[in-house]
């Protein structure tokens, strides 16, 4: 799948320094913006129907605010009933002629004797106050009602005319203005439907979705935080939001959080039964002296290099009565299978997410230190952690997808089990080369670090190769 991000700022500031990822299927396009361009976007469309309607920008954003954004809906209205729509923002049909004026008037609010040219009415043109009252207005308005100031209507009672974006730009302080536009800002995002903000902790970017591209499919943000479209959860390719909401539904109290940690990070070695904890990201595991045995973390099989675990075997039940016990105790063996690779695949990939950071921010220029190589040189190694994030993450998720398709016993599940089978072994070998393998270069001069680049290189195309083979496959919904 092809996620091409552009953002739409061309500042220095602003240059997408996302890492790029690793699974291309098909193209898509977004863009990542900031609150320069929200702002220009937003006003843009304010002026637009400024000029189509004839009214005020104020008004015009009053428009939209209430018909939350959409100008086709906003015109859609106007155009079938504009005397509804002038009602109910309390904008009058045409400009009434005023009576005689005075010199002073009387302020509603503060019932005292203000001369004319220090009042101000609100849109409705019927109700005049002095200065002073609407600046307080608007900022108890403002710092008191949040996103409700928005809509804020004239302090006259029971007047239904909104109090708008004029009078906020002419009387309101530059910090209650700063919170008003912010709160706009935050309504056009929310109301556009190719706009959501990023929900990336402390991002206050929001990313725009070209009209055209599908509806769901995974976004990294500017931000490096990545999520699903649709949900804003974690991107959880290949089941869909519903999929995965039920079972994040189903795991949530699976175990006690100390009792998971402890099951899902701690085993006893298969032969001489002492605890190991996993540390990271590879499920290829060693005991420690003096035991030294070799074996898969999931299984804790005998470690080889054509090992596969990743299916569920329950035919040592077959023949079994199948009294409710016995149907029960297949359930859970079954539900334990895929959560603990489920899990796994998690810690691994939070693992590898670690490992990627290290090596962007100290670990390539030692190596290239050691080493006596150029740093661009190295970027292999960077693309081989990109690549073992994305594929975890897909990995992880198609344990989701086998749990609910062993249960509806699908004809699909050979297939399945085998293309999963192999795209995880070849994580496994390229997670092990990058994580384990490359330490000792990282300490002295190797003569054969160049064979290490060709090893990694063709292991992280050869992974990238398999793993689009199985994303096209859940796609395609493994019908060849």
């Amino acid at each position: 799948m092809d996620h091409s991000c552009y953002d739409e700022d061309w500042d220095l500031e602003d240059v997408d320094t996302r890492p790029p990822e690793m699974i291309f299927l098909f193209q898509i396009y977004y863009s990542c913006l900031r609150e320069k361009k929200i702002s220009q976007l937003r006003d843009s469309l304010i002026t637009e129907v400024s000029e189509f309607l004839s009214v005020s920008r104020g008004m015009a954003c009053t428009l939209l605010v209430q018909n939350r954004w959409s100008k086709t809906l906003l015109y859609d209205k106007w155009f079938s009933d504009e005397k509804s729509v002038r009602e109910a923002v309390g904008l009058l049909p045409e400009k009434q002629e005023s009576p005689k004026q005075l010199d002073f008037c009387c302020c509603n609010i503060c019932f005292g004797e203000i001369k004319i040219e220090n009042t101000l009415s609100a849109p409705c043109g019927a109700h005049s106050f002095c200065l002073d009252c609407w600046k307080t207005y608007l900022t108890v308005s403002i710092n008191n009602n949040g996103p409700g100031c928005l809509k804020m209507p004239c302090p006259e009672p029971g007047c239904k005319a909104y109090v708008g974006l004029d009078i906020v730009n002419s009387l309101a302080s530059d910090s209650d203005k700063d919170k008003y536009y912010g709160y706009l800002s935050s309504s056009y995002v929310e109301g556009t439907l190719n706009l959501k903000w990023c929900p990336g902790p402390g991002c206050n970017l929001a990313i725009r979705l070209d009209e055209y591209g599908p509806k769901g499919y995974d976004v990294t943000c500017n931000c490096s935080h990545r999520f699903c479209w649709n949900c804003l959860e974690e991107t959880h390719r290949p089941v869909d939001c519903e999929t995965a909401d039920t079972w994040r539904k189903q795991h949530t109290c699976f175990e006690a959080d100390t009792v998971r940690w402890i099951l899902s990070y701690t085993k006893p070695c298969p032969k001489c039964r002492r605890n190991i904890e996993k540390n990271q990201g590879c499920n290829h595991m060693k005991c420690g002296s003096p035991c030294g045995f070799e074996f898969c973390w999931l299984c804790l099989e005998k470690w080889s290099h054509d090992h596969y675990c990743n299916k569920y075997e329950d035919e040592k039940n077959e023949g079994e009565s199948t009294s409710v016990d016995t149907d029960n105790r297949k359930y859970f063996d079954r539900d334990e299978h895929y959560y603990e690779r489920w899990l796994s695949n998690h810690k691994s990939r939070e693992i590898a997410v670690a490992n990627l950071k290290c090596a962007r921010n100290g670990i390539i220029e030692t190596l290239a230190c050691v080493q006596g190589e150029k740093k661009w040189k190295l970027m292999f190694v960077i693309d081989a952690l990109e690549q073992i994030v994305e594929c975890r993450l897909v990995l992880k998720w198609s344990y989701a997808y086998g749990y609910y398709l062993s249960l509806a016993k699908s004809k699909k599940m050979a297939l399945f089990e085998y293309m999963q089978g192999e795209a995880e072994a070849a994580l496994e070998r390229l997670h092990h080369c990058a994580e384990k393998e490359i330490q000792k270069y990282v300490l002295c001069p190797s003569p054969d670090f160049n064979d290490f680049r060709v090893k990694l290189t063709n292991l992280t195309c050869a992974v990238q190769t398999y793993f689009e083979n199985l994303v096209r496959a859940f796609e395609d919904d493994f019908l060849f």
